[in-house]
């Protein structure tokens, strides 16, 4: 495999001047953003949060719900590199991550259940009975 590098100067202090600003904010870390985006559904009886977290293992994510906070998070050590083999640029990491939101008493915090598969972590949250209405119809007069 051949490694090649572009010269383009015009291009380098467009990326220089992005990688600063997004280095400047309170959630980089190093070089890259690490909140994994999250999808949020509600259907009558339970939300759904769905989280895009490629190449983790599920052993290595880390769900709990402390006083009424629901945290995700991940952290793993780097993987090591055999001594065989040379590095020559590494484009992707899998960068630690912590995402925390705030539960409602609307929702059922013992009964939440998780399920990974192939990079979507995903949390259903049941909802309380006394918050789960049933759709009425009205009449226009």
């Amino acid at each position: 495999m051949t490694y090649v590098k572009f010269n383009q100067p015009t291009l380098r202090s467009i990326d220089s001047f992005l990688d600063q600003l997004l280095n400047d904010t309170p959630f980089s870390n190093g070089n890259q953003l690490h909140f994994p985006p999250v999808n949020i559904f509600e259907t009558k009886d339970n939300y759904e949060l769905e989280f895009m977290v490629p190449g983790r293992k599920k052993e290595d994510l880390k769900i709990s719900v402390d006083k009424g906070i629901l945290t995700v998070s991940f952290e793993k050590a780097e993987t090591t590199v055999e001594e065989s083999k040379k590095l020559v640029t590494r484009e992707f990491s899998l960068q630690p991550f912590k995402r925390s939101f705030t539960m409602d008493e609307k929702v059922v915090s013992d009964n939440i259940a998780a399920k990974y598969e192939n990079g979507l972590l995903v949390l259903t949250i049941p909802k309380k009975e006394e918050v789960k209405v049933a759709p009425k119809q009205i009449e226009v007069s």
